[in-house]
């Protein structure tokens, strides 16, 4: 085993299933739990699994959901810089993690992951998750139905309402390989669009969650560059209300231009 393994560097849906599936290691194991953060020692959530037996980890979109002995359960969202590691127990590290769950041999370590509640009420707004087994793609289609028809295709597939677990990088990635763009309103993606961009998102996160490993990006973060298609210079601009960075070929994903719309 490495001497820390991270559980995933992007807090998209496939690093938490990943972080779900080597913290397995913990479960049916009584956990000995410490908060060095001093944030998370103001929601007192150590003292209350402290000693309790770890049941059973899951993910759904990006939360990582934590159940113990005595119905106890901790919700984890790792916003946009936590991570879950794992390592041997009693290892020394720098830094302050949020949270420290030691097994036997082996301790699971959050770090950066300012959301921590013992509840899952967040969990009841969210959309189906894109990595279920199989997907439920005529879920999330219904959903897109009653979504708002004006906002972009890219924004709506971030929604977490929508579809939970798909993240920036994912999105750019899954429309590029759709060839469909991020640059139309919902109400003028076709049907079969909208599924196929969805199967895509789906194929391309299992395999990430799978297989364990990156992928090789072929338009996130490549702004400037040919794209691997078409050789069209790769483009970004932001998108919807948060202003979350779109990234596609304008050659292959042809859609509205975002600086006139």
């Amino acid at each position: 085993m490495p001497r820390e393994a991270t559980l995933g560097n992007v807090p998209e849906g496939d690093a938490l299933h990943r972080a779900a599936r080597r913290l397995q290691v913990l479960v049916g194991q009584r956990i000995a739990a410490e908060a060095p953060h001093p944030r998370a020692q103001a929601e007192r959530i150590a003292e209350r699994i402290d000693g309790r037996m770890l049941e059973s980890v899951s993910a759904h979109g990006k939360n990582l959901v934590l159940r113990f002995e005595g119905g106890i359960v901790l919700r984890s969202h790792l916003r946009m810089s936590g991570r879950w590691s794992i390592r041997p127990r009693g290892e020394a590290a720098a830094g302050m993690p949020w949270l420290v769950l030691r097994g036997d041999t082996i301790e699971g370590v959050l770090w950066n992951g300012p959301v921590l509640e013992l509840h899952t009420r967040a969990l009841a707004r969210l959309g189906p998750d894109i990595l279920e087994r199989p997907p439920q793609l005529d879920a999330m289609l219904a959903r897109m139905r009653r979504a708002d028809g004006t906002r972009w295709f890219g924004e709506t597939l971030l929604d977490q309402s929508v579809v939970a677990g798909i993240g920036n990088m994912w999105l750019a990635e899954a429309l590029w390989e759709a060839e469909v763009s991020p640059w139309h309103r919902l109400r003028d993606v076709p049907e079969d669009d909208r599924r196929r961009a969805l199967e895509t998102a789906a194929a391309l996160m299992r395999e990430s969650v799978d297989s364990d490993r990156g992928r090789r990006h072929r338009v996130y973060r490549r702004v400037g560059q040919p794209c691997p298609r078409c050789r069209t210079r790769i483009r970004s601009w932001g998108q919807g209300d948060d202003n979350r960075m779109a990234y596609w070929c304008p050659g292959c994903q042809a859609g509205d231009d975002p600086r006139r719309s």
